[in-house]
C-alpha cells in the first residue's frame, strides 16, 4: 500500500473511532461489578467484573434466572438484573476514586421474590455520610421482574466527597457505597457501576408506560419454581402488605427503535465516502 493512502487510511480510523465514541457518549467507568453473578460486558461495552464480594460478605442468588425476561432491559444484559447480592446485615463495596472530577454512581436493582410492596425496604448509603436512597422499596417503584435504577451524581475534590449538597472526607482515595439493613428484609443490590462524567452521559432505562411521574406497582406471573433455601424469608411484616394489587402496565422496550443503535454504522459510512474518493484520485 502506498505510503499517502496508508497515512489517509490511518487518519479515517483515527476520525471513525473518534465519531463512533462521541456518539456513544459514555465516560470513563472506573468500576463496575455484577453483584452476586459472573463479569459480563452490557451492550454500551461496560465491563463489569466478578462479584469481589464472593465468599466473604453477604449470599449470592440467581434466584431471578427463572424469569427469562427482566422488564426495560434487553435480553444479553438481563443476567445484570437475574444474580444479586444479599445480607443478613449492612454490607457494601468500596471504589476508587483517585481524581478529581464529576462522577455518576449507578445502582441497578430488581425485585424478583416478593410479590407486594413493603417487605423488602432498605437504604443506601455513600462514604458512611450520605443517605443516597431512603426507604427504597423495588416493588413499590416498578414491580416484579422490571429493572430499576438509581442514579446519584457526586464530585470528588481536594480530598472531599462533595453529594446532595453535603461533604465528606474522601479517605484513602476510596469511596464505599453501603445498603442499609432496615426492618423489612434483607437489603441487596444487582450490579453497580461508577462512570467519571455528568450524568447526562449515562445511559437511562426508559420509563414504565402509563406512568405519570409515580411508577406503578406491577405483578409480574414467574415461571414455577420452589424457592431456594438460600433467598430470605420475608420477615414478620406481612401486616403492612397492601390490599390491591394493579395490573402490570406494558413495558416500552427502549432498544426497539434501532435507529440510535446503528446510528454510529451510518456515521462510519458517511465518514468512508470522501475516504473512498480520495483513494480514487490517488
Amino acid at each position: 500500500m502506498d505510503r499517502p493512502v496508508l497515512f489517509a487510511y490511518q487518519i479515517y480510523l483515527i476520525v471513525l473511532f473518534s465519531i463512533i465514541h462521541s456518539a456513544q457518549g459514555l465516560g470513563k467507568i472506573i468500576f463496575a461489578v455484577n453483584a452476586g453473578g459472573d463479569s459480563h460486558v452490557d451492550i454500551y461495552g461496560i465491563k463489569y467484573q466478578k462479584d469481589p464480594l464472593e465468599g466473604k460478605t453477604g449470599i449470592a442468588s440467581d434466584y431471578g434466572r427463572q424469569y427469562l425476561n427482566i422488564g426495560r432491559v434487553p435480553e444479553p444484559d438481563a443476567i445484570l438484573y437475574q444474580t444479586e447480592r444479599y445480607h443478613h446485615s449492612n454490607f457494601g463495596y468500596d471504589i476508587p476514586v483517585g481524581e478529581d472530577g464529576d462522577y455518576v454512581l449507578v445502582l441497578k436493582f430488581c425485585e424478583v421474590y416478593f410479590n407486594s410492596l413493603s417487605m423488602k425496604v432498605f437504604d443506601v448509603t455513600l462514604n458512611g455520610v450520605h443517605t443516597i436512597v431512603s426507604y427504597l422499596d423495588i416493588f413499590e417503584k416498578v414491580g416484579k421482574a422490571v429493572a430499576h435504577d438509581e442514579y446519584i451524581p457526586f464530585r470528588v475534590t481536594k480530598g472531599k466527597i462533595l453529594v446532595n449538597d453535603e461533604e465528606s472526607e474522601l479517605v484513602g482515595k476510596k469511596v464505599r457505597v453501603e445498603f442499609i439493613k432496615g426492618n423489612q428484609d434483607n437489603p441487596k443490590v444487582n450490579a453497580i457501576y461508577v462512570m467519571k462524567g455528568l450524568l447526562e452521559d449515562v445511559p437511562k432505562l426508559a420509563p414504565l408506560a402509563g406512568s405519570e411521574g409515580d411508577e406503578d406497582e406491577i405483578e409480574e406471573k414467574p415461571i414455577e419454581k420452589d424457592e431456594p433455601s438460600s433467598v430470605p424469608q420475608p420477615s414478620g411484616t406481612s401486616s403492612t402488605s397492601p390490599k390491591k394489587k394493579r395490573e402490570q402496565p406494558k413495558i416500552i422496550n427502549p432498544y426497539s427503535d434501532e435507529t440510535s443503535t446503528l446510528l454510529p454504522i451510518f456515521v462510519a459510512i458517511a465518514a468512508f465516502v470522501p475516504f473512498l474518493f480520495c483513494l480514487c484520485k490517488l
